[in-house]
């Protein structure tokens, strides 16, 4: 047991003390700083900025008052009166005494028509905002000729009131719903990146072991599942470090801004009022997905003697997860679908599709036991074969890019 100790440690500490981990941690750390202090810093590039003046000739003699009048409010734009034709506006468009021209006219029906000139037309939050101002006017003029009260076009142009009730008591509530979607967006996410960084890490741990020589003196010295699982461990721990220094200074960055936070980081986060059940359910799906990907990789790492060859034998481990992945974004949408249920007993995809469906729906608890206990045996049924595989990979050398030498490993694992 000491021995599973020390390669777990020894994992856990080379992994640890690398140039590429303390960077990548450096550089995480500083984005999340920026992220949270992303006002600050638009601020302090932005300066005080005056607003943009655009120059409006107004055929109308009848816009532009009720145009000026509704974009009082507005202080990115400011609307001046032009006194000249419109090739003097647009020559002063040029010349940039102006942001842009605004020149209006009336239609047949006498109502508003607008045509906007500028330098560049790329950024379109000026046109965007005078057009929706003049959308406005058009429509206060069409019903005032017309003899319609506003507030009945209010009225008219009123959203429906229309609320989603469940008639089933311990069915979700579209707050509840809201909320759940969110965590079950976060995990998604995490399990996938995690399954990619830290599988990828396994795997090129073992080869880099195996270019060093180093793996024949381990391996009749520790036990292959031993020394298998003391290198998942070991990573796992590295990532759950990475993960906590994260957490933490977002928690710290989170308190520096909010002050004090009454009900916690959770209602920050607008996850206040999700069940404990459900993150417990995160916990436990995120954890046993790890241990599933990477009993897989470190199996497909033993089998390679190159650190260049790690990336072409962990592409079906990939091509899994990204698959897991899609169907949960699809089953966000229709976790009820039979295709969501069936797929989320097939154990490389059940942490995430059976957490969505736990995050998202009422579910008898016997489905998710249930699927627990598949994940479980399946873990465990990959340790076995792993172990088979990692005793006999580990001790071949040479180049070896193909799922068959899955044979050659077993083989050699028995003598």
């Amino acid at each position: 047991m000491s021995k599973f100790w020390v390669v777990l440690s020894h994992t856990y500490v080379t992994r640890f003390k690398t140039k590429s981990f303390l960077i990548t941690n450096i550089i995480a750390l500083l984005i999340i700083f920026a992220i949270a202090n992303m006002d600050s810093i638009i601020d302090a590039f932005s300066g005080d900025e005056e607003a943009k003046e655009v120059a409006v000739i107004d055929g109308s003699d009848t816009v532009y008052e009720a145009l000026d009048q509704s974009m009082e409010n507005n202080s990115d734009i400011s609307l001046s009166a032009f006194e000249g034709s419109e090739e003097e506006a647009k020559e002063a468009v040029r010349d940039g005494e102006y942001e842009g021209l605004l020149s209006i006219t009336l239609n047949e029906e006498g109502l508003p028509a607008a045509e906007f000139y500028a330098n560049q037309i790329a950024s379109s939050d000026i046109s965007t905002n005078l057009e929706q101002q003049l959308q406005q006017i058009k429509v206060a003029m069409a019903t005032s000729s017309a003899g319609i009260d506003p507030a009945e076009v209010q009225q008219i142009y009123e959203p429906v009131s229309f609320e989603s009730i469940a008639l089933e008591e311990t069915a979700k509530t579209q707050q509840e719903l809201n909320e759940a979607r969110g965590l079950v967006y976060i995990i998604l996410f995490a399990l996938y990146f995690a399954v990619i960084t830290y599988g990828n890490m396994i795997a090129m741990d073992i080869a880099n072991e195996k270019t060093s020589r180093v793996m024949e003196i381990l391996i009749s010295s520790t036990s292959p599942v031993a020394q298998m699982f003391a290198k998942i461990l070991g990573i796992a721990l590295l990532g759950l470090t990475q993960v906590g220094i994260f957490l933490l200074a977002g928690y710290l960055l989170i308190i520096r801004k909010q002050g004090e936070l009454t009900d916690g980081v959770f209602q920050y986060f607008g996850l206040s009022d999700v069940s404990v059940s459900t993150f417990i359910y995160a916990i436990v799906f995120f954890l046993l997905g790890y241990f599933l990907y990477a009993t897989l990789a470190a199996m497909l790492g033993s089998l390679v003697s190159r650190i260049e060859d790690v990336q072409q034998l962990m592409m079906p481990v990939i091509f899994l997860i990204m698959i897991a992945f899609f169907i949960a974004m699809f089953g966000l949408n229709l976790p009820e679908s039979t295709f969501v249920t069936v797929t989320s007993y097939i154990p490389f995809f059940t942490p995430m599709l059976m957490f969505l469906r736990v995050g998202m729906l009422d579910i008898p608890v016997w489905e998710v036991g249930l699927s627990i206990v598949i994940m479980i045996a399946s873990i465990l049924l990959l340790a076995v074969i792993g172990a088979r595989v990692y005793r006999g990979g580990v001790l071949m050398y040479g180049r070896s890019t193909s799922l068959k030498d899955f044979k050659k490993a077993l083989q050699l694992s028995k003598k």
